[in-house]
């Protein structure tokens, strides 16, 4: 019986290294992840340059971008998988730095999240491609360890995205930061029409389910609307709380559908499968976490212990850098021992850097001593944390399945962002802020961080499971 991996269509000629192909998908999710930390480190830039904008509005230049990455990111999995793998992934990023370009290009806050809108569906029609790539390129017994180099390469981009974002913006201003993305896509492009090779997983048909991803869409955006304005003098409390409740019924409002419907945005089954299942929320849970921590440092570097915007991004550097080697390592020790003790030991070292930073640092600048050693606490955690998430989601999942599970793991993931940085937009985008306000963030980290140790205690990847469902196979 022919394995599922052999139902690929394969191409004609030779296989690529596999390591070359990593790479070049590496250049594009290097250039996404990048873009993204750019734009926590450029946002008060970008505040000033707009006369009139309120923090609330610029936020959704990030959140637009995250709610249509979530709600697009699953059926560009699934057109990725009919129509090609490597076309999508190249339309993709085409797509991507064109609307970079309109993005430095905006005269306004207004056009600025329009031209997100458009780049983030571009990142959603080659990040899922990306990872389809990679995953069949390589062999199955080696895709823990590729998936520890795959979160490492975020982790590297989230470490240079501030410092070379904070340089460009002081030396260029902050349009830069969306035009650098250009010279790395054409050469992502050039690269991937030459090495790359085709592959696709035959479907029937391919229809779009519209109707979830406005479920998707507009819940999320309801969510977060309420969150963003509840400092808001224009809306009532008791209106607010209506348009969260509204989003709520509509996110729940999928579950009927998708059973009802013949072609879901996402079929529910695919959370039949426990390790599936728990590492989605606790993706959910600490991406929230995570993006509380990333955008509050900026707001703490340069309110309260006055950083230039150059030094703060600066500062952060150490922390995603430790990323790199971590989830590298984890990847490695995974492949032996599974994902679930990695996930625990890093969600209790993630809820110990948040206890540090709300305990230790003070007005007072001390960066060696009262900073580095959490932000270091902090990266050592993310890599043992996000990575394993990402590979524990796809883990068992058959291989039909790997750009759709992928692209709701990521999903899942950017709709934690978007209510991450809508919390910290409504606890710190003030103009006077105190350290208690910080308090307050932290105190949310350790509890989230704490809730993800929980909920990975039943995800099951040790290898010998690779064994028993290649047995069951036979």
């Amino acid at each position: 019986m022919p394995s599922l991996e052999a139902s690929y269509s394969q191409p004609e000629k030779a296989v690529t290294n596999p390591w070359r192909v990593f790479a070049i998908a590496c250049i594009a999710i290097f250039m996404v992840s990048l873009d993204n930390t750019i734009l926590y480190a450029g946002f008060s830039n970008i505040l000033r340059s707009f006369p009139g904008a309120t923090a609330a509005g610029l936020s959704w230049a990030m959140n637009a971008y995250s709610i249509v990455y979530a709600a697009m990111l699953i059926p560009a999995g699934g057109v990725a998988d009919k129509f090609g793998r490597k076309k999508i992934f190249i339309l993709g990023v085409l797509l991507f730095i064109s609307a970079s370009f309109a993005c430095g290009a905006s005269p306004s806050v207004g056009w600025l999240i329009v031209a997100r809108v458009v780049q983030s569906i571009g990142a959603c029609l080659l990040s899922p491609a990306a990872l389809a790539i990679v995953l069949q390129a390589f062999p199955r017994d080696k895709r823990m360890i590729v998936m520890g180099a795959w979160g490492a390469v975020g982790a590297l981009a989230a470490a240079l995205g501030p410092g070379i974002g904070s340089l460009i913006i002081e030396l260029g201003g902050w349009q830069w930061a969306f035009f650098i993305n250009i010279p790395i896509g054409l050469l992502c492009i050039w690269q991937s029409v030459t090495i790359l090779q085709e592959s696709t997983q035959p479907r029937d048909k391919l229809r779009l389910d519209w109707v979830g991803i406005l479920q998707l869409m507009t819940g999320v955006g309801a969510i977060t609307f309420g969150i963003v304005e509840l400092n808001s003098t224009h809306w009532p409390a008791v209106e607010l709380a209506g348009i969260v409740l509204a989003g709520l019924v509509l996110l729940l409002s999928y579950i009927p559908w998708a059973k009802s419907n013949p072609e879901p945005l996402f079929e529910l089954s695919l959370f039949k499968n426990n390790t599936f299942l728990f590492a989605n929320v606790a993706g959910f849970m600490f991406a929230i976490a995570f993006a509380i921590m990333f955008f509050s440092f900026f707001f703490w570097m340069k309110t309260i212990w006055h950083f230039s915007q150059c030094m703060a991004g600066t500062a952060i550097m150490p922390g995603p850098l430790t990323v790199v080697p971590t989830a590298i390592l984890s990847g490695k020790i995974a492949s032996k021992i599974g994902h679930r003790p990695l996930l625990i030991t890093g969600s209790i070292t993630y809820a110990l850097s948040g206890l540090w930073f709300m305990w230790v640092p003070d007005a007072s600048p001390d960066y060696l001593t009262e900073w580095l050693p959490g932000l270091l606490l902090s990266g050592l955690s993310v890599g043992l944390v996000i990575p394993s998430l990402s590979a524990a989601s796809v883990f068992g999942l058959p291989a039909k399945d790997y750009a759709v599970g992928s692209a709701i793991n990521h999903a899942v993931r950017q709709v934690g962002t978007v209510i991450g940085v809508a919390l910290t937009v409504l606890l710190l985008a003030k103009p006077h802020l105190q350290i208690a306000d910080f308090h307050q963030m932290y105190a949310i980290h350790i509890a989230l961080a704490l809730m993800t140790g929980l909920l990975c205690l039943p995800i099951n990847t040790h290898p010998r499971q690779l064994l028993v469902k290649s047995n069951s196979t036979v």
